[in-house]
């Protein structure tokens, strides 16, 4: 994660603008979630593509929002490993029983 985190910040670096806000980055953000949800929609819902509409992929929209959310967490000085080390805790802690296991579904 660093090195994606690294990355992006040098290609954002070689701009005079650098990151947008904070707010511009999460409405950039919701506008990124919105073209993955249609984009699933379009794959797995009920909902088929215009004969108009350009094919994306739904790799493509995880990406654009994987950016956008590295983007954000860089202008706020987050180091998303920590993040993610913080959460991983925090469902192998708190949430541990909250799901049955595969191994345990197996000696029942």
């Amino acid at each position: 994660m660093k090195e994606l985190q690294e990355e992006v910040d040098a290609y954002i670096s070689q701009f005079k603008e650098g990151y947008f806000s904070p707010l511009a980055m999460l409405a950039r953000m919701t506008e990124e979630l919105g073209e993955l949800a249609r984009e699933i929609n379009h794959y797995y819902g009920e909902k088929p593509k215009k004969s108009t509409e350009s094919e994306k992929a739904v790799d493509e929209e995880l990406g654009d929002l994987l950016f956008v959310l590295i983007c954000l967490a860089n202008s706020l000085n987050i180091d998303l490993e920590k993040a993610h080390d913080y959460v991983m805790n925090k469902f192998n802690t708190r949430d541990k029983d909250r799901w049955t296991r595969i191994d345990q579904e197996n000696m029942e």
